[in-house]
């Protein structure tokens, strides 16, 4: 493959991953969702997506969930209950690899869901009520596992269930779900370096990495404000609408 053919498509990786970050961060998600979409669009082998998304999600997460706690947005008693059962399952779905096909299949679905979080506004003003830990315990479960198979880090899920059962209020809800993430992408990228897919990481990951450090950071500082990304988060839902759709029926 020639440089001019190599440049754009990493420029335009680079880019991508950086707006990705900044939108998803606004919400106190790591991204990976969005970057497994880009990378699918841009045609990057499979065998690299799940863990350089999961590499994407450690940094991205890791200053959302710092942003949102220093400004206030974070809940133990929310967050606890459901991490306990993810860590573990999400390392084990880490250590799951599903046949291409399968796998294509089942992260179309999660970036249909995923698309459908992020246009869907969530904006009510309910009583907060404590999830119960036996529901929290088998949800968090479910989230994990799923997550490793696929290498998000379950924000993705965990956001819209605390807002739709009326667990936490949506800045809570985010801060929540950044060290979610943050923590089940650890044990999934842990999951997958039994596997040995850690040796399949691209080279060029640390422009990624830097890409998605700025653009967290950027995104984290704005959504733990006042910033609103409706319109935004809807356009990019749209990108993630046409990638699941090529990743199930392509």
């Amino acid at each position: 493959m020639t440089i001019g053919i190599v440049e754009p498509i990493t420029i335009l990786l680079i880019l991508a991953i950086f707006i990705v970050a900044v939108l998803y961060s606004s919400v106190g998600h790591g991204g990976a969702s969005g970057y497994l979409a880009v990378m699918a669009f841009l045609a990057v082998p499979m065998e690299q997506t799940r863990p350089s998304a999961l590499v994407l999600n450690l940094f991205v997460a890791s200053i959302g969930a710092f942003q949102f706690w220093r400004a206030g947005h974070f809940a133990w008693s929310v967050f606890w209950p459901f991490a306990l059962t993810s860590i573990p399952f999400a390392f084990i779905g880490g250590m799951i690899k599903l046949p291409t096909t399968a796998y294509k299949i089942v992260l179309g679905l999660v970036l249909l869901f995923a698309a459908f979080r992020l246009a869907w506004k969530f904006a009510k003003d309910v009583e907060i009520k404590p999830p119960q830990i036996w529901l929290a315990l088998f949800i968090g479960a479910c989230i994990g596992l799923l997550s490793g198979l696929v290498g998000v880090g379950g924000g993705i899920f965990l956001t819209p269930i605390l807002l739709l059962m009326d667990w936490s209020e949506t800045k809570t809800a985010a801060g929540v779900s950044a060290l979610f993430i943050l923590v089940n992408s650890a044990a999934g990228l842990a999951g997958t370096y039994t596997k040995g897919e850690l040796g399949a990481l691209p080279n060029e990951v640390w422009f990624w990495i830097v890409a998605a450090i700025i653009g967290g950071g950027l995104g984290s500082l704005l959504g733990a404000k006042r910033f609103d990304s409706l319109t935004l988060r809807r356009m990019l839902a749209t990108v993630l609408l046409f990638a699941a759709i090529k990743l199930i029926f392509v």
